[in-house]
């Protein structure tokens, strides 16, 4: 046995099921290793994509995704894939191929040092050095990459040391599970002082609470204390937006009904909230509200995020233990009605709506209608995830992915394919833009050679949408963002894919059906009308109060 079987054996000690990857002349021996086992070997178009389908595997799964790659440009391929995987906290392990240890020291041949290169985007990256450090090494490598708070980690595998032979006595490491702590009592008692002394608290639930299955004890929580509960793009799902409590969703680049919510709160319970999602000081911009973070991670504080309470430990458990020591608190019972109301009322203004081009609203309730309650939906980057973000009601924690840490266009596509492999069962629709969908469509290709159906919903308007609303807001003009398109549809079929093409309003609805129920791949291609986006941006920056607005009646989020 060389180090390359042994490798592939400790990758199904792992339980690895899927690992996607390009291969190369360098990591030959550990693709051929492969084979004998129980992995599947998902063969991509890129280096990119192969890293975006392992991330976005392990956002859904919390078991990390692996992709591997070559040497060289193969590596620096990965490296998109692998920082995204980082800063939304989903469990990664990519491994690599590395020119042999008598040359990696001297400048040669494809030498690029990509242990420093992955460093700054993983919690862990190195080198294998030596036959026996093979099974501790990826042992490591997946302890670090699954523990909280989880992420990305890189290891390298030089050319000749996986050819080398392995002892007999070399064997794949066992994992130990390590139980989540309970709360400190103190720590508790301190936040549940802060919570019965509060007049309007508020809930603002993040990334953690999502990876943590803590949707049942936040919705206990929210009903004993009656407190509304807004989510991060992030945590969207893991507190139903059909739940009377439900606020919304916190993101958005300008000051969105949500976050009248929070003007009003003087005390904010961050449940498993990190930084990156969504910066503090656009839900607490004076510094002065009084703040619980609750997340198994101890709180990381800046002069926006200055906790008063910090509840470390197992989330659930630590909600339940708070709920039994405050009394409810139905302070901001007016400021909810019209919060739901509005974005209801927006909403269901674009479910009517049968102009065409498509407005964005009319597309996020068509999308909403066509999926499951449990169905994932991938949203790439760009205007097209401002207003799914924003809009698309969310029941279950992750079936709503962006990436928000990052923010990286054109992962959509291939994540759709790891989501699929770790939920056959449900529809798996990725929704992009033009421009971010042509960044990795060659993966239609990948998708129908192995056999996985999804649907991709491309929202059409020949420009990079979010650069030009941002241009328009902030110069009141826009340059150097508008592209030709291919024509989709025949773009689509030349794979052997299904294509459609959107004429009208009506066609939408009944086309995502046709797509979803289809064993294969298909693409939609529809027009969208974005001038609806600084017709919203105009709209909120001159809404000082969302009590100005008229909202006759009480109601949830729209299915």
């Amino acid at each position: 046995m060389n180090v390359a079987e042994l490798i592939a054996q400790c990758l199904e000690n792992e339980k690895v099921a899927y690992i996607f990857g390009l291969p190369g002349e360098e990591i030959i021996p550990l693709v051929d290793a492969l084979n004998g086992t129980a992995i599947r070997f998902i063969l991509t178009r890129s280096e990119e994509a192969a890293a975006f389908m392992a991330d976005m595997y392990g956002r859904v799964t919390g078991k990390a995704g692996v992709c591997l790659a070559t040497l060289g440009p193969g590596a620096i391929n990965l490296l998109l894939g692998v920082a995204d995987a980082q800063t939304d906290s989903a469990p990664l392990v990519a491994l690599s191929a590395q020119v042999g240890l008598g040359r990696i020291y001297k400048e040669t041949h494809q030498v690029v040092d990509l242990v420093s290169m992955f460093k700054p985007v993983t919690k862990w990256a190195d080198t294998l050095l030596t036959p026996g450090a093979a099974p501790e090494m990826i042992r490591h490598a997946f302890s670090v990459a699954q523990a909280e708070r989880p992420g990305a980690v890189y290891l390298a595998i030089p050319q000749d040391v996986a050819a080398m032979p392995a002892a007999p006595s070399l064997r794949p490491l066992q994992a130990h599970p390590v139980p989540a702590e309970a709360p400190d009592p103190g720590q508790i008692a301190q936040a549940a002082a802060l919570l019965n002394a509060a007049q309007t608290p508020i809930i603002l639930a993040g990334h953690g609470a999502a990876r943590h299955q803590a949707q049942a004890a936040l919705i206990r929580f929210a009903e004993k204390l009656k407190i509304p509960v807004a989510t991060t793009y992030h945590g969207k799902g893991v507190f139903p937006d059909d739940h009377p409590y439900a606020l919304g969703t916190m993101g958005f680049m300008v000051h969105d009904y949500v976050n009248f919510g929070f003007d009003q709160a003087d005390v904010v319970v961050c449940v498993g909230y990190e930084l990156q999602e969504f910066a503090p000081a656009r839900l607490n911009p004076q510094g002065d509200k009084q703040i619980i973070h609750l997340h198994r991670l101890a709180a990381v504080v800046d002069a926006y995020y200055n906790v008063t309470a910090d509840v470390a430990g197992d989330i659930p458990a630590a909600l339940d233990a708070l709920a039994a020591q405050v009394s409810p608190k139905p302070g901001l019972v007016a400021a909810e009605r019209q919060i739901r109301c509005l974005l209801r009322e927006e909403l269901e203004r674009g479910r009517g709506d049968a102009s065409y081009p498509l407005k964005p609203q009319r597309l996020v309730a068509d999308i909403r209608a066509a999926m499951g309650r449990e169905d994932f939906v991938l949203v790439d980057s760009g205007a097209v995830k401002m207003w799914m973000a924003r809009l698309y009601p969310t029941y279950r924690p992750n079936t709503c992915l962006v990436s928000n840490g990052l923010s990286t266009m054109g992962f959509a596509l291939p994540g759709a394919l790891g989501v699929k492999l770790a939920h056959p069962r449900q529809k798996v629709l990725a929704v992009t833009g033009d421009g971010g969908f042509l960044m990795n469509s060659g993966e239609i290709e990948t998708a129908l050679r192995e056999k996985i159906p999804l649907v991709v919903l491309v929202w059409v308007d020949g420009s990079y949408g979010l650069i030009k609303w941002k241009m328009e807001m902030q110069l009141q003009r826009f340059s150097h963002v508008d592209f030709g398109n291919p024509d989709f549809v025949q773009f689509a079929r030349s794979f052997g894919a299904n294509g459609y093409f959107i004429r009208e309003a009506a066609e939408l609805l009944p086309t995502l059906h046709e797509a979803l129920a289809a064993d294969t791949v298909s693409v939609i291609a529809c027009p969208v009308d974005y001038s609806e986006n600084t017709r919203l941006t105009e709209k909120l920056e001159h809404l000082a109060d969302p009590s100005e607005v008229k909202c006759p009646d009480d109601g949830k989020i729209s299915a």
